[in-house]
């Protein structure tokens, strides 16, 4: 891969495309804890861009994505795609528009669960709003709430009101933030239960491209949401997740105390995780991953 390296994360390598553009390639890495651990995940990083891509496309009238495309064949002609490199590009990388991108977490929640939860039972709020009492872990919230966080860098993020958000991106920012954000969860939860799953929370991260208010990075993955089978949620329990689970289960499990290196994964727990990835786009995108470009060969 010859285009300049730009940074890496948890999950993504990001790349200078020029003219504007960005190429980031979702890897199959899997972190738990803020670790990440030495065993890759199958098919995650797949999962991951096709899962984008299919909501990208979703909820284009709402409003608009960086996503310029998924397709290697459309890629730029000096980000060599070629046999020797195939494998590492083809399904998990995503042409996108460079963005100035907000300094928040953009959160909406549907279901009481996670952080949220944690905060009810103790002082009876979410991110500091009070909330109606008697209220069960998983329950469905009376409506769907933007709750931002800040964006650390070291350390974990911090839940905010959405008055301490408008301080930080201007009212106006976040007014319309918050709009497209829940816009966008009551159309995706809507398709969702359809489908068999509820959408309990999602992350979305937005920033500005051309001063234009943007979806970006990955949209309602299993990485950036919570996901419950239907016939397993009820109030008063936490209903397993299409996500990382087996991982955090099995990192709990040893004793580890979190800090790196994490320990070795077994090759169970490694299915069990990349199984719950396919099957959360399969369910939700009616598409199957294997039709997904895959590592198999070049284009034509």
């Amino acid at each position: 891969m010859t285009l300049p390296h730009l940074y890496s994360g948890k999950v993504r390598d990001i790349y200078d495309a020029g003219g504007g553009l960005l190429m980031m390639v979702a890897s199959d890495r899997i972190s738990a804890f803020d670790v990440v651990f030495a065993e890759p995940v199958p098919d995650k990083g797949r999962v991951l861009t096709a899962m984008t891509a299919f909501w990208s496309d979703e909820l284009a009238d709402l409003a608009p994505t960086h996503l310029v495309t998924a397709d290697p064949a459309r890629f730029p002609a000096r980000f060599p795609v070629g046999a020797g490199d195939w494998a590492e590009v083809a399904g998990r990388s995503m042409l996108v528009r460079r963005a100035e991108m907000l300094p928040i977490e953009c959160i909406v929640r549907g279901y009481l669960a996670g952080s949220a939860w944690k905060e009810y039972q103790r002082l009876g709020t979410m991110h500091g709003t009070r909330l109606p009492s008697g209220l069960r872990e998983s329950e469905k919230l009376p409506e769907p709430v933007f709750t931002p966080s800040t964006k650390a860098t070291e350390g974990h993020d911090e839940n905010i009101s959405f008055e301490q958000a408008a301080e930080t991106v201007g009212a106006s920012v976040a007014a319309r933030a918050r709009q497209v954000c829940l816009d966008a969860y009551e159309r995706a939860s809507s398709l969702a239960l359809e489908r068999g799953i509820v959408i309990a929370d999602t992350k979305f991260e937005l920033g500005l491209v051309e001063g234009e208010l943007t979806i970006c990075d990955e949209i309602l993955t299993p990485d950036s949401s919570r996901f419950w089978p239907v016939d397993a949620w009820k109030p008063g329990a936490t209903p397993p997740s299409f996500d990382k689970q087996p991982v955090r289960d099995f990192a709990e499990a040893t004793g580890w105390d979190k800090n790196p290196p994490a320990p070795a994964l077994p090759a169970e727990v490694v299915a069990a995780t990349r199984e719950r990835y396919v099957d959360a786009y399969e369910r939700l995108s009616g598409l199957e991953l294997a039709n997904w470009f895959g590592p198999e060969a070049p284009p034509p």
